[in-house]
């Protein structure tokens, strides 16, 4: 598992709130540490939009694109996708 991830409840009147954590030691590439972000946005959004009413923290743990020499390939999205999906 590549991720963790932080629940807290959020505050009655205010919107949930969103952290990020995608250290350069464990994705290189800016380029890629972007992406990863971009992508956890959308589907951390989506799913408070629909029923996730709380402040969510999510944090990378093990590095990526270790057998593509640090580049983050279709695969490993996928797989990363995948990971966050069935976590939320």
């Amino acid at each position: 598992m590549y991720w963790g991830l932080y629940v807290a409840p959020a505050q009655e009147s205010e919107t949930p709130d969103l952290g990020l954590a995608v250290a350069k030691k464990l994705v290189k590439r800016a380029v890629d540490r972007n992406r990863i972000k971009r992508m956890l946005r959308e589907l951390i959004w989506k799913a408070q939009t629909n029923a996730l009413n709380k402040d969510v923290v999510v944090k990378l743990k093990k590095p990526i694109g270790r057998e593509t020499r640090g580049k983050l390939r279709k695969k490993e999205k996928e797989l990363l996708r995948s990971q966050m999906v069935g976590l939320i």
